[in-house]
């Protein structure tokens, strides 16, 4: 119990926090609902939880010694956040229709697979916690880790999209709804534009060292 506690204070912060995925399980709520975005939930814990099998059991440090190969997903992953918000943008003109097409289960293996701070998220909880499982756990300790992981992601993944929901529930006026589509989108853009300022290649492109 006190490892699961430690575990817990460490990594539900950085779980709940308003990343990318959790922005667009938001706003995927809010135009579709719970119901129509479980292919979405369902395709970024899928990534998550091979993620976590990965570098749990090793692998994870092949990946860590290419730190190009991270830096290039985060960028293309950026630019996929783009063109969710320009999607969200469209729908947030005179068209809008929340009956509209939701986001698939591709759609969330391409976000979480493409999220840097995704990768870097699980290398921390198993940096962190890979040792006392071990000695709490025996050699059940890192699948302890996984499927603790596992069950807080998809648990707050819902959680989000139900705060999604709630929020779009709240007003039948069409203008509300496409405010508030239109602030996923912003938010998604800003986080966009976020990584890849945070991107070490493009850190050197814009101060090259002298």
């Amino acid at each position: 119990m006190s490892l699961f506690l430690t575990w817990l204070g460490v990594m539900f912060p950085l779980v709940f926090s308003p990343g990318p995925a959790n922005i667009v399980f938001a706003a995927s709520g809010a135009k579709v609902g719970v119901k129509r975005s479980v292919a979405l939930v369902a395709g970024v814990d899928c990534v998550f939880i091979i993620k976590s099998v990965i570098i749990g059991y090793g692998l994870g440090e092949v990946v860590q010694s290419h730190p190009s190969v991270m830096n290039v997903m985060q960028l293309v992953g950026s630019l996929y956040l783009v063109y969710l918000a320009v999607k969200f943008i469209k729908s947030s003109g005179a068209d809008y229709d929340k009956s509209s097409k939701e986001l698939s289960f591709f759609d969330g293996l391409i976000i979480q697979l493409l999220n840097s701070k995704g990768w870097l998220m699980v290398f921390l909880m198993f940096t962190l916690f890979s040792a006392q499982s071990q000695e709490t756990f025996g050699g059940y300790g890192i699948a302890v880790l996984i499927v603790w992981l596992a069950i807080l992601n998809i648990s707050t993944h819902f959680l989000w999209v139900s705060i999604g929901e709630g929020l779009a529930k709240i007003s039948s006026n069409p203008m509300y709804e496409k405010s508030l589509n239109l602030f996923y989108a912003v938010c998604l853009l800003v986080v966009s534009l976020w990584l890849m300022l945070d991107n070490p290649m493009i850190k050197s492109w814009l101060m090259p060292s002298s």
